[in-house]
């Protein structure tokens, strides 16, 4: 469980942690968690999907609190290095803004020598970011109507959003 209240752990020079109104680059994401001594990089990419629970979506427009969020994904970063200590690289990058159908909402991305543990920590980050960030998104249906959502509402309810 992420703690807000702790104090801030300083950042490891090897994570990468970003919002942005661009577009995210999995080749970017995926380069950012190379090195020398991984074994494996696993890459977990979210993506806008055109329907949800068979409504159907045009677009999500995601919202964040970007300091606090940022806050989040570097405790999710540090409690990564603290349970798979050969973990070298972690990377947590998430949209804001309008997204259309298709388009990459976030990227998580987790460097390490040995693929069990890569995919652990990635799986880890994905589920803890959804939980705990100050992330909210709306999603626009293809009559017109919105609603907003906050990522750690879906989670709670057990729906992947």
């Amino acid at each position: 469980m992420i703690n807000l209240a702790a104090p801030m752990v300083a950042a490891h020079p090897n994570d990468h942690l970003a919002f942005s109104f661009a577009p995210l680059s999995v080749d970017r994401a995926y380069e950012l968690a190379t090195a020398p001594a991984n074994g494996a990089v696993v890459l977990m990419s979210g993506m806008v999907r055109d329907s949800t629970d068979g409504k159907p979506v045009v677009a999500l427009d995601y919202q964040a609190y970007e300091p606090m969020a940022l806050r989040v994904f570097q405790q999710i970063a540090a409690e990564i290095r603290q349970r798979w200590p050969e973990v070298t690289h972690t990377v947590i990058h998430h949209r804001t803004g309008k997204l259309q159908i298709g388009e990459i909402s976030v990227l998580v991305a987790v460097g390490c020598p040995h693929r069990t543990e890569a995919f652990a920590a990635c799986k880890y980050a994905i589920d803890t970011l959804k939980h705990n960030a100050p992330i909210w998104k709306k999603e626009i249906w293809l009559d017109g109507s919105s609603s907003w959502v906050s990522i750690g509402a879906c989670e709670q309810m057990g729906e992947d959003c």
